[in-house]
């Protein structure tokens, strides 16, 4: 197969779909690679290792659309690449479009066969090509949260972790999945004084006996939000519904009685947002304002950690990416019930039931496509 690999444009994006090493992986099988020259400069992946992996390269993103039979990205296709995509391409990359009904439309008018990263599941319950960049989020929403917390960012002048003989700010996590649970890690070791909410309480239970009396956990439920939130200095939200929209969590009527000069940091914006009053912001323009509260809400966080996260990307998607190359899309979604979880968009059809509930379409289920 025919694999290209584009240089990702949207703001302050620097990843790459493929690294090097999974480009010799590709090659190594006897497929053939296109990666767009400079696609990975800005992280140390310069064009001599491309080629010396194997791929060979493209002058522009619309040499590797035309040629390639399956285009590995790392964001959502932007309009421009919508439009370079053609019937029975595929399309592999995170695609986030429950709130985004314009890329899904111009999805569907594409024909391609779209595979995102976010809904594909794994052997053991998760989503295991989301989870390294939820790590990577959650981590960084306690960084940003922190500095933000700083007044010459719009906060109230407060040091996350304190100093003696003053309080530390207190961090309020809503959810306890990946994102919440590496949120948590940084916030303990920085000193913060932390509370997280989840409605599994077995979660909750799990997060109780490693973290033990260093956090405090409450069922989630609409007071104990309210109460915490209230409370909070810094709330990070990490809450996920698979492929659907995030759930508001957080009313603009509960964000006008924060604290002034808190900071709320949306994690689930990629997926609409857990907050009332979020909007997506980028790197270049993170926060704005709304009732005194800052809100960060940068829908591509780890692109900020651009290397670490290219790495830890291709780490999880070289796998299916090797299927897809190998079988072809229709021999390995059939194989692998997994990777059918990840098919959103094929040859003009929503097949994915959330998406479709959420944006109006008719569901159309995998299984019908792959006779």
């Amino acid at each position: 197969m025919q694999i290209g690999c584009p240089k990702e444009i949207k703001n302050h994006e620097y990843r790459v779909g493929l690294t090097p090493a999974s480009v010799r992986e590709l090659t190594a099988r006897g497929h053939s690679v296109l990666v767009q020259t400079g696609a990975g400069a800005a992280i140390g992946l310069l064009d001599e290792h491309y080629a010396a992996a194997g791929a060979t390269l493209a002058p522009d993103a619309a040499t590797v659309f035309a040629q390639a039979e399956m285009i590995v990205k790392v964001k959502e296709p932007q309009p421009q690449e919508c439009a370079m995509l053609r019937p029975g391409q595929i399309l592999y990359t995170y695609l986030h479009l429950a709130p985004d009904p314009e890329q899904t439309a111009a999805l569907v008018k594409s024909g391609a066969i779209c595979i995102a990263y976010e809904t594909v599941t794994g052997p053991g319950g998760g989503l295991p090509l989301l989870a390294p960049m939820s790590e990577v989020a959650g981590r960084m929403s306690i960084q940003a949260g922190a500095a933000h917390l700083e007044k010459s960012k719009g906060g109230m002048g407060v040091l996350l972790g304190g100093v003696p003989g003053v309080a530390p700010a207190h961090v309020v996590i809503l959810g306890g999945g990946v994102v919440g649970t590496h949120a948590l890690q940084m916030a303990v070791g920085m000193g913060a004084r932390v509370t997280v909410l989840d409605k599994n309480v077995d979660r909750l239970r799990q997060l109780d006996l490693v973290f033990g009396n260093r956090i405090a956990t409450q069922y989630s439920n609409v007071a104990s939000v309210e109460e915490a939130v209230l409370a909070a200095d810094l709330v990070i939200g990490g809450v996920l519904i698979p492929g659907a929209a995030a759930p508001k969590l957080v009313s603009r009527a509960l964000i006008a009685r924060m604290k002034k000069g808190a900071v709320v940091v949306d994690v689930a914006i990629d997926q609409g947002g857990c907050f009332e009053t979020s909007h997506a912001t980028t790197h270049a323009e993170p926060t704005f304002v709304v009732d005194g509260v800052v809100h960060y809400c940068v829908a591509n966080m780890p692109g900020a950690v651009a290397r670490t996260s290219t790495f830890a990307l291709n780490n999880a998607t070289i796998g299916h990416a090797v299927a897809l190359a190998d079988k072809g899309w229709r021999q390995a979604l059939k194989d692998n019930p997994h990777l059918r979880a990840g098919l959103n968009v094929a040859q003009g059809h929503i097949t994915y039931e959330a998406v479709a509930r959420d944006l109006g379409y008719a569901y159309l289920p995998p299984d019908s496509l792959l006779a």
